[in-house]
């Protein structure tokens, strides 16, 4: 649960700065994977997981790439975006499960 909060409490300040600059709404997909990556870094921390040693990067890159398409910085169709994301996530998760499975990283 200790990452489930820190996720929540990213995800409210981000919200709440997302009140005054659109980007960062409560729904967009950057807010959302930002507060996703502190709540890994949290549960990394605080547990050793290995998929979020590989996960929090992961979200703090996917929502760096999606806060650039919210800015017009970069094109890419959603699909694009969300497909190597969720790829990449259900690898570490299977390495996880399959490697580490006693270990800690």
């Amino acid at each position: 649960m200790f990452w489930a909060m820190v996720s929540v409490l990213a995800w409210l300040g981000l919200s709440a700065i997302g009140v005054f600059w659109y980007p960062l709404h409560a729904s967009s997909a950057s807010t959302i994977l930002f507060a996703m990556s502190a709540g890994c870094l949290a549960n990394w921390v605080r547990n050793r997981t290995c998929h979020c040693y590989f996960d929090g990067p992961l979200f703090f890159a996917g929502a760096a790439a999606f806060l650039l398409r919210q800015l017009s910085v970069v094109k890419f169709s959603s699909f694009m975006g969300w497909l190597p994301l969720g790829a990449a996530i259900a690898i570490s998760f299977y390495l996880e499960w399959r490697f580490a499975t006693r270990r800690r990283c």
